[in-house]
């Protein structure tokens, strides 16, 4: 009897165990589940994104990538009529490379780069200080393939309609990188 029983407690942990293994994987994290404050400290939900293809960037104003900024508004033009909104978040973690306040930040990328796509305050991208947002989007356990320390200023998160990542692409790919505008024109092709 106590070898049926074990049998069948080993049988009931790898079902349960297994059950849990399929859940967090299938799930994985949600952009729209999380809360910012954009440029102006105003809070901002991001479920209001929800329906649309995000590009989720980490920038910074004095970064050798700065000019990224251009190609970012320049794809915020062409593609946000069809359902793309691009999510910049001003961070400070890589050489000191984004030391000014939202107000100085907002009116560079306004008055250098015309920006005009959703900026979000100054945040944290990585050390023991990360937002919750990039916490998850570098955690193994949340956010699987895509995954992994933020190497640099201008690290692309691509997120479909659901809010689930897609695709991570590295700094030095450029906004406006062949391998990119398929990504986000596959994106924006599939059904709301």
């Amino acid at each position: 009897m106590k070898k049926w029983m074990s049998g069948i407690a080993a049988i009931v942990a790898a079902v349960l165990l297994a059950g849990t293994a399929v859940h967090a994987a299938g799930d994985g994290m949600n952009v729209l589940t999380y809360k910012m404050k954009d440029i102006t400290g105003k809070e901002v939900d991001l479920s209001k994104y929800k329906g649309k293809v995000l590009l989720v960037v980490n920038v910074a104003s004095k970064c050798g990538l700065t000019p990224q900024y251009e190609k970012l508004e320049a794809l915020h033009e062409k593609y946000a009529p069809k359902g793309l909104a691009i999510l910049g978040f001003p961070a400070n973690n890589f050489g000191a490379q984004e030391p000014g306040t939202n107000d100085e930040i907002k009116t560079f990328c306004t008055t250098k780069y015309n920006v005009k796509f959703d900026m979000f305050s100054k945040i944290s991208v990585k050390g023991d200080d990360i937002d919750p947002l990039y916490k998850d989007l570098t955690s193994a356990e949340k956010d699987g393939p895509f995954a992994g320390e933020i190497k640099w200023n201008f690290t692309k998160f691509l997120v479909g309609r659901d809010g689930k990542v897609v695709k991570r692409i590295e700094p030095k790919t450029t906004p406006d990188d062949p391998e990119v505008i398929k990504a986000i024109e596959a994106e924006l092709a599939k059904a709301q």
